[in-house]
């Protein structure tokens, strides 16, 4: 209904003291744009998106979970974190059993 909103987004993982990079054996596979229409789709809801794609493709792979940054960012792609709409650090849990 004319509400239209571009969110891009992209995953990166960590790449030790050089900070973070983008993830994968395929970056441009991991950073893309969504265009929502609702105004409940917000950059979480896209955050939500992304990581629900990245589980399954843990869990299908049998890779498991991996430590991975999703961030979105309204309209274009920014710098990082800093400047955008919402960020979500996914860590891998410690089994101490």
């Amino acid at each position: 209904m004319g509400a239209e909103k571009g969110w891009v987004y992209r995953v990166d993982e960590p790449h030790g003291s050089q900070g973070w990079r983008p993830y994968g054996g395929h970056p441009d596979r991991w950073r893309g744009t969504v265009v929502t229409d609702k105004p409940e789709e917000s950059a979480e809801y896209v955050a939500a998106l992304v990581v629900t794609d990245l589980v399954t493709e843990w869990e299908v792979g049998g890779t498991g979970q991996r430590h991975v940054r999703v961030i979105v960012w309204e309209d274009e792609e920014g710098d990082g974190p800093e400047d955008a709409a919402f960020t979500v650090e996914i860590r891998p849990g410690i089994d101490a059993g």
